[in-house]
């Protein structure tokens, strides 16, 4: 599923059968048939070329939320864990946890509402709300590490703080780090699609699966493979990240690995 979803988002230029934003009213809300494999919307556009399309909209979107966020918590978190004192409790205590208690996706959709639609402004939406998750689980797992024997050594040795942790404590870390991104990637995909159905993503006429379900709630019961399509499309993509991410912390954890044998 997954392999499905990078691949549409990659080649979508090359694979889709038709223009996604080509209009034609003769063929409005024709079902699937051999001219168009996922039939058409209210505006004859090919529902296939517009799925395709918005899998490379949300491959996009999700890519980039998940690096800046992760970007964000690594240097947040990172610090906050390393440094201690009072560094970690201003930014645990007013930065991360201030976040962490308001609900992402209200976050987002209030940032959303201010700085309008747009490809940029649904991306700092997202990330916005995003990286406070990323930063707790950094913090966490540096605070278990900076107290590791090989870390003491090489700070008997005269390593700087930067050398320390981008060569000793960050390789240590990675690996839960990994686990949470594909399954942040999910959450994005998401929280991509909610704001687009609300109208807060990408304007039209660029496809997305929140607006394909959107313009098709009038159409549920005459035409359901408007709804069925793009949100089986969802569902594929987020389950699929889902399943990556739990693949991840089997293979990665030892203690996981020597239970399953592995």
């Amino acid at each position: 599923m997954l392999a499905l979803f990078v691949l549409g988002g990659l080649a979508a230029p090359w694979i889709a059968p038709r223009n996604p934003a080509a209009i034609d009213l003769e063929h409005r809300l024709e079902g699937p048939s051999s001219n168009h494999l996922a039939g058409t919307d209210e505006l004859g556009r090919d529902t296939l070329s517009r799925l395709v399309w918005g899998a490379r909209l949300s491959l996009a979107v999700s890519v980039s939320v998940v690096s800046i966020s992760l970007a964000l918590g690594l240097a947040i978190g990172g610090l906050a864990g390393y440094r201690g004192g009072w560094i970690d409790t201003a930014l645990t205590t007013f930065a991360m946890n201030t976040f962490l208690a308001l609900p992402g996706i209200l976050l987002a959709i209030a940032f959303a509402a201010f700085l309008g639609p747009g490809f940029i402004n649904l991306v700092l939406a997202l990330a916005i709300g995003g990286w406070a998750g990323y930063a707790r689980l950094v913090r966490a797992q540096v605070m278990a590490v900076r107290e590791k024997e090989f870390v003491e050594a090489a700070r008997a040795l005269g390593a700087g703080g930067m050398r320390i942790f981008f060569r000793h404590i960050l390789p240590n870390i990675v690996q839960p780090v990994m686990v949470q991104a594909a399954i942040g990637m999910a959450g994005v995909i998401l929280a991509e699609a909610t704001l687009s159905f609300l109208g807060l993503g990408i304007p039209p006429p660029a496809p997305s699966w929140g607006s394909m379900l959107n313009d098709a709630r009038s159409h549920l019961f005459d035409s359901p493979h408007l709804v069925l399509a793009p949100a089986i499309a969802v569902a594929a993509a987020v389950l699929g990240f889902n399943f990556v991410g739990d693949a991840l912390r089997d293979r990665l954890d030892p203690r996981t690995r020597l239970e399953l044998g592995l």
